[in-house]
């Protein structure tokens, strides 16, 4: 019996050790299936470069469940690299221990992974019996000819839908295109002027803007006005296929525009280029050299214009330039493009000659839709509160696009109010969903989505990704870009940091005006709402993200959620909407209920007041590299506790949050890259934090902006672990160890660090003022050594406190003892009282923005560095920034005047000061300066300026000589800038256009 028992434990033995070779294999297993996601991903990037049109039913289909297996894939291999895997670093015992401790895991991975290759064998295969082959996505180009087709159409129909209904006459003398008359009047007088020898050289004129604004009607309107200035005139269309194959055919185009002489035209009388007659059959039989001998031959001696339209890329308009002559006889081309980048390059970076195509007003877009959906004037829209408000919910969506506007209302213009007022409100309601099956918006669509469908590979999934965002909701810039990080969108590429990669991608899709900027400092964006939808329909086809809530309310999902956006509504809060569990019925549901969440690998919310069952299921969400719960409410101690488990996480932003605790557990996190807390009820970080050795962005601040309340995160010893850092943000330094720590930190490129010198905070801190300047004497060192920094901001916690007898303390001094600054900076805000501005400040050529406050500086020895700066942009001059001055003079580029010499007047005394300033503002200051000076020529660029005077009475001279000033902003009692704003309603009563009023915008306060 003991026999058999042995015998049977041998066995057991001999089979678990067997298993245990298994196992302990599966990396080679895991290298298998990498190696077939590598060939899914190549198959899924042929079918994103294939033409549209070329991607047939069965294609699609194959390339959206091998999409499924790639991600399935994808997690299997983060399962294992980050749960399974054993460490090289770790010593003998601790690798075998963690074999042991994986066993079942391993044991289920190797399942997971055998089924997922046996899976993706079997969809190849399943396909093949039907005959689908990748012959489609090689051959896409067959369909090229026929999609540019249907776009040309669409463009003419366009155009044509444009024009005022009554004006059956295109080219009669009262001809005026709807709300582009104006624009195209000014362009014309630019493309015609003719004031001296440069203006008779050849000029090339762009117009840019994304596609629907109207470019082409704008263009060809610009062209019927100069008939007369231009006898000469052919108009051709280039589009996204263009190539070498295709200038053949556009070179004859332009011949039969264009006759074989000026005289020729003269006599036929011709209102039209395209009836000339004259060598057709000999045009079509000759080559490309022979055509370019021509079409000189036609043109020299002559003045003409000539209608590129529909350029996508810099190559194609210099193969296309190539062939064009050069005369000196006040020739133009006018091109038009939907990419800045190819403007640029066709204008040689003359803005004068760039002409950025302007969304229409809301005026104009109301007056656009009711002309084409009611008729011509005379039957104007039925005065019904609802209608109305429908037709503005439609205007909303088109987004001033003009294309978008004639589209939907001709939809409409068959279902006239009051019978068909049901109708306008269903397609308000379903827009998207009209874009695909209604055939009067089908050439809307093609237009729109060509944009998207020229993009290269990498740069559509991240424009894909904002489909997870919802309408005209403004994403911040570094918001975007960590988060497309965090998501593996973003290559690396040697000699970038991801960041700045990031970020090229961004500018791109802004050029190819895919994308908008929100604000004046391109740190916000935003996509068009039709953009938008035709994003989120390619996204919920793919399965690349899925939406809950608001508009997209009882959408069924029957594919693995990957990555969920939580818009609110209804939906979203109801109870019993969300399951943890993994539902069976691949059929489908109605909204979100029994949604499955274990792979999700994205959870955003957009809904404050998010439903608290989701927040109770972070624990089942074990798969996500990007959890953004920003101004989420409800978020508890539990709920951090489960996201601290989120092992895989890369991004984390609890960012206006109630959160009041971090959790220690927090430093478990070991691949976050992206920590973002601001605006919380956070006090400080765990020390653990310092185990965070992958995290690059540390973003810290809590809810109260007063200067008085200032708190940040403490930096203690060990902070140089965190080698991978390259933002952080409120950190408060008391340790003078650490500030010798962070000096070590080379990749370091954005720092806002504090001191503190309250005595409260000293005490509970256990620190003496002596102790500070020891910090201090160290944090001076450490910013001599790095050398990438580029973005600082440096203050003192304690720089409202006034103490009595000494004034405010003095303890930012240390920083004119920083002998070697870092040059590269852009951005440099200093907080805090200071003798001097140090001299090295004035060195930063760089540096394109400034704050300065509670600095208590001598004013003639700040404005004398400051005036060094010859990039400066913004400059924010705010409370207690000087002392002990009368006034403030800025000069222009003539000598100072005596009198402004005289004792406490503070003069930008330099040669051309400020030369590319663009934002001033000046903020509290009590009792001085009495008085801003504004002398003539000086800050030429000069385009806003703040007023932010509290209840403090400052004089404001000279706002006349401010040439470029488009906006004063007033912050304070209303009695107080009387003065300065009657010189603006002055200087705005000699502006004879609305575009080139002053705008006003103000906050008073009660006098």
């Amino acid at each position: 019996m003991e026999g058999a028992a042995q015998t049977l434990v041998t066995n057991v033995g001999l089979l678990v050790g067997e298993e245990f070779r298994q196992l302990s294999g599966v990396g080679g297993e895991v290298a298998r299936l990498r190696n077939e996601l590598a060939t899914i991903n190549a198959l899924l990037r042929m079918e994103s470069e294939a033409d549209e049109g070329a991607v047939n039913h069965f294609v699609r289909e194959w390339m959206k469940q091998l999409r499924e297996v790639g991600y399935d894939a994808e997690d299997c291999i983060h399962l294992y690299r980050f749960r399974v895997k054993c460490r090289a670093s770790d010593p003998f015992f601790a690798r075998c221990r963690r074999l042991l401790t994986t066993l079942w895991s391993r044991h289920r991975l190797a399942t997971d992974i055998r089924d997922l290759r046996a899976l993706a064998a079997s969809i190849n295969e399943h396909h093949a019996r039907y005959g689908v082959s990748l012959e489609s996505l090689l051959l896409g180009g067959r369909h090229v000819a026929g999609a540019s087709r249907r776009v040309v159409q669409a463009v003419t129909a366009v155009h044509h839908s444009l024009r005022p209904d009554d004006d059956d006459s295109a080219g009669g003398p009262n001809h005026q295109l709807v709300a582009v008359g104006a624009q195209a009047t000014a362009i014309a007088d630019k493309v015609k002027a003719l004031n001296g020898d440069v203006d008779k050289k050849l000029k090339v004129f762009s117009i840019v803007g994304f596609g629907g604004l109207g470019k082409t009607t704008l263009a060809m309107e610009v062209c019927r006005q100069l008939k007369t200035e231009f006898r000469l005139q052919a108009q051709v269309f280039v589009s996204q296929t263009f190539s070498a194959k295709h200038l053949k055919g556009l070179l004859k185009s332009m011949l039969r525009q264009i006759p074989q002489n000026e005289q020729t035209l003269v006599n036929q009388h011709l209102e039209r280029p395209e009836q000339t007659t004259g060598t057709t059959e000999q045009v079509d039989v000759m080559d490309v050299d022979k055509l370019k001998t021509e079409l000189e031959n036609r043109l020299k001696n002559n003045r003409y214009l000539i209608l590129v339209d529909d350029v996508w890329s810099i190559a194609d308009w210099d193969l296309v330039r190539s062939k064009l002559p050069i005369n000196n006889c006040g020739s133009r081309i006018i091109v038009t493009t939907r990419i800045h980048t190819v403007a640029k390059a066709c204008s040689d970076s003359n803005d004068d000659y760039i002409h950025h195509m302007k969304k229409l007003e809301q005026k104009d877009s109301e007056q656009l839709f009711i002309s084409k959906a009611f008729g011509p004037a005379g039957n104007p829209c039925p005065k019904d509160r609802d209608l109305q408000d429908t037709i503005k919910s439609i205007l909303r969506k088109c987004g001033g696009l003009p294309l978008t506007i004639v589209s939907t209302a001709s939809s409409l213009a068959s279902y006239k109010p009051p019978e068909g007022k049901n109708v306008w409100k269903s397609f308000q309601r379903s827009i998207s969903s009209q874009m695909e099956i209604n055939p009067t918006l089908e050439g809307m669509r093609q237009i729109l989505t060509l944009s998207y469908n020229h993009l290269p590979h990498h740069l559509k999934a991240c424009m894909m990704y904002l489909s997870i965002f919802p309408d005209d909701f403004v994403i911040c810039k570094d918001r975007l870009l960590k988060r497309w990080i965090a998501e593996g969108l973003v290559d690396e590429k040697r000699g970038l940091t991801q960041m700045e990669l990031a970020e090229e991608y961004l500018n791109e899709l802004v050029s190819r005006s895919m994308i908008d900027w929100a604000d004046g400092k391109k740190e916000t964006c935003k996509v068009h709402d039709m953009m938008l939808e035709i994003l989120v329909s390619k996204s919920l086809e793919t399965n690349f993200v899925s939406l809950v809530g608001g508009q997209y309310q009882g959408i069924s999902y029957t594919n693995t959620i990957r990555r969920l956006s939580v818009h609110g509504g209804v939906e979203a809060h109801n109870k019993g909407s969300w399951s943890s569990k993994k539902n069976k019925d691949v059929g489908g549901s109605s909204g979100i209920k029994g949604m499955v969440v274990q792979h999700v690998r994205s959870l955003s919310t957009f809904d404050p007041e998010v439903n608290k069952e989701l927040l109770g299921l972070l624990g089942d969400f074990t798969l996500l590299r990007v959890l953004d719960l920003e101004d989420c409410k409800g978020l508890r101690r539990k709920h951090l506790e489960c996201i601290c488990r989120m092992y895989l996480l890369r991004f984390l932003s609890l960012n206006g949050t109630d959160v009041e605790v971090m959790p220690g557990r927090v430093g478990d996190l070991e691949h976050l890259q992206t920590l973002d807390v601001r605006r919380t009820n956070l006090k400080g970080l765990p020390g653990t934090i310092k185990r965070l050795e992958k995290l690059e962005h540390l973003l810290f601040s809590g809810k109260s902006t007063s200067s008085y309340h200032l708190s940040g995160w403490k930096l203690t010893q060990g902070i140089m672990q965190m080698k991978a850092l390259r933002q952080v943000n409120r950190a408060a330094i008391y340790d003078s160890k650490a500030a010798e720590e962070i000096g070590e930190l080379e990749q370091l490129e954005e720092l806002a660090i504090y001191v503190d010198t309250r005595e409260e905070i000293l005490e509970k801190e256990k620190k003496t003022r002596e102790d500070m300047v020891k910090v201090v004497e160290n944090l001076s060192c450490s910013l001599r050594k790095m050398r990438s920094l580029r973005w600082l901001e440096v203050g003192n916690f304690g720089c409202g406190k006034w103490i009595d007898g000494q004034g405010f303390d003095p303890i930012m001094d240390f920083l004119n003892g920083v002998e070697s600054p870092p040059k590269l900076l852009r951005y440099l805000k200093i907080w805090g009282r200071m003798h001097r501005l140090p001299d090295w400040v004035g060195s930063l050529t760089d540096l394109v923005e400034c704050e300065i406050m509670w600095t208590y500086l001598d004013g003639v020895q700040l404005l004398d560095v400051l005036c060094r700066l010859p990039n400066l942009k913004r400059l924010f001059l705010g409370a207690y920034f000087t002392k002990h001055i009368r006034k403030m003079v800025f000069c222009g580029e003539q000598q100072v005047r005596k009198e402004d010499e005289e004792e406490m007047v503070a003069v930008s005394g330099r040669p051309q000061p400020l030369p590319k300033l663009e934002e001033l503002v000046l903020g509290y200051s009590p009792e001085t300066p009495l008085a801003y000076v504004f002398k003539e020529g000086c800050m030429p660029k000069l385009k806003t300026l703040g007023l932010h005077f509290g209840d403090q009475g400052k004089d404001i001279v000279g706002i006349k000589h401010l040439k470029n000033l488009k906006e004063v902003q007033c912050d304070g009692s209303k009695s107080h800038f009387k003065g300065a704003l009657a010189q603006v309603e002055e200087l705005n009563k000699k502006k004879e256009r609305e575009s080139e009023q002053i705008t006003v915008t103000a906050r008073y306060d009660e006098d």
